[in-house]
This record gives structure tokens, sequence and C-alpha cells, in this order.
């Protein structure tokens, strides 16, 4: 797969946020200028946006709001996704809530891989219907493409298997999630490669170059889930949900150089950019000059 040739699907939905302000990331990264510093060094191609969904209460299923929207966004995102690689080509899914990366692995299954996922983000996404109360799926995304017990068959169901894929296919990479917190403890049970940000402080080639040999060793293939709440909000001021502590963008950009590196790397997803909370007109053609930066190194 050529590394250099990538293909952009816009999935403008917020099915699966809080509130609404997600689905306005695709639009909001084209004209900060991404494409544009992606094609001073790669071939890019932009095949549109799939039909979104701007969040509204749900309160007939108050513990998994919005779920028909979020498996038809994903369906919809695992259409494209199929298409670009049976033409040889990388997909960069600019999302929208985090459970567009459900379409991404499903189209992987639809082309007739078998991904690893590497998972940077503020957390795992781990939780479910059952064990998160107010029914946000971007908060559950990474529990239904494994499968994990008490998820929605609907969201669960997108790709042509279920589960979409093995814990001994993922990797958790990035978060700052102290010990007892019910994900970290269910990465552990679940037994997923695990990289947390203190790994990465130290020194994020290294962690990275570890994400990427499990992920390598796991699969013919694998993608990346990218959550800009895996971010220092107070230096990158994107996420939808803010967190305190997190990854700097450099830290951030060495990680994904050196995934995007790999011969194996598949194709991409980056999520729950929020441009409500931007402070000014330069943050977000910052980020966009530094992850451009990072998927065209070398």
């Amino acid at each position: 797969m050529d590394h250099r040739q990538w293909t952009v699907v816009g999935a403008p939905s917020s099915a699966g946020a809080h509130t609404p302000g997600v689905e306005r990331a695709p639009a909001a990264l084209r004209a900060a200028g991404l494409l544009d510093l992606l094609r001073d060094g790669a071939d890019v191609e932009d095949c549109g946006d799939v039909p979104g969904f701007r969040w509204r209460p749900d309160p007939a299923y108050p513990r998994g709001q919005n779920a028909g929207a979020v498996a038809a966004v994903a369906s919809a995102v695992a259409d494209r996704v199929a298409g670009a690689l049976g033409r040889g080509r990388v997909p960069l899914v600019l999302g929208g809530d985090c459970t567009v990366t459900v379409g991404l692995v499903a189209g992987c299954a639809r082309a007739g891989m078998s991904p690893a996922l590497v998972y940077v983000d503020g957390g795992p996404d781990l939780y479910t219907p059952v064990t998160r109360a107010n029914g946000n799926l971007d908060a559950m995304g990474l529990a239904h493409m494994l499968g994990l017990p008490g998820t929605l068959p609907e969201v669960a169901g997108v790709g042509p298997v279920v589960p979409l894929l093995s814990p001994q296919r993922v990797v958790v990479y990035g978060d700052s999630l102290p010990r007892g917190d019910h994900e970290r403890e269910l990465v552990a049970e679940l037994g997923l490669a695990y990289v947390p940000a203190d790994e990465v402080h130290a020194d994020a080639r290294a962690a990275a170059r570890r994400a990427r040999a499990v992920a390598e060793g796991a699969a013919d293939g694998f993608v990346v889930h990218f959550d800009v709440d895996v971010l220092r909000f107070v230096d990158a001021p994107l996420a939808d949900v803010p967190e305190s502590s997190g990854l700097s963008l450099d830290e951030a950009a060495a990680t994904l150089a050196e995934l995007v590196a790999s011969p194996k790397f598949a194709g991409l997803s980056v999520t729950e950019i929020n441009p409500h909370h931007l402070p000014d007109d330069e943050v977000l053609p910052r980020f966009a000059g530094v992850l451009a930066g990072a998927l065209t190194e070398g």
C-alpha cells in the first residue's frame, strides 16, 4: 500500500457524542488547509462526506443514545474505506465523534482484512450501555468493536463479522488513566497491549515503535484511531471533552509519524475536534500543519 496516496472521508457526525459540535470538524479541518498541506507531500483525493448527524437527546434509549444514527454513519464510512482500500489507497477518516472508527475498522473487514488497531485516545472507550449511564456511544466504540457483553447489536454488527476485533489485535495508547480506573482495569483484564502516557512522555518514538511492533505482529495490516482528547487541552484546545493532562503536540506528531511509516499501516481516523472550543483562528491551522507533517514525514 502506498502511504503517499490518501483518500479522505469526512464523517460529520456527533451522533455518539455528549452534545453537538464535533459534526463540524471535517469542514473545519478542510478550511484550516489540512488537505492542501497533505498535498505538499502526498497524492490526496477527497471523496467528500458521508451523510452526517447532529447530536440530539434520545430519551427513548438513554443508555445508548442515537445508536441507529451511529451505526448508519459507521456503515457509510465503512463503504468508503473499503472502496479506498480496494484501489490500493489509504483512508483518512475525518470525524466526527469516536464511533466513526467503527466504520474504519469495519471497512477494512469489508475489504477482506483482519486489521489490528492502535487506539490513541485519552481513554480506551471500553464502556458499554450497562456501565455508562449517560449513554454517549463515543465512550463505547472500542467495546463495540470487541463485542463486549452489553454492547448494542446494531453498532457491533456494522462490519461483516462480530466481533470486529480480538483483544490480541488492539493496542491502547497514550492515556493517563489512574490505577483502579474502570477502563484501565478492563484493559488489563482483556489482555490488551497498553502504552500509557508516561511511557510516551519518556520517549515518544520508542513508545510508538513498541505499539507499532505489537500491531505489526498481530495482523497483516493495522489502522490508527486518533482522538484529540489525548492531547493536553491547554496546549491544543481542540477536544470535545477537555483533558487537563495528556500528550504534547510534538509527542503526538512523533507517535503518528512512527506508526504511519510502517509498511503495514492501512488507515487513520481523526476524531473529537469541536470547533466551538477553538479560542482563536490559529489553533486549528497549527494542528493541521502538525498532523500533515506527521503523515508525510520521510
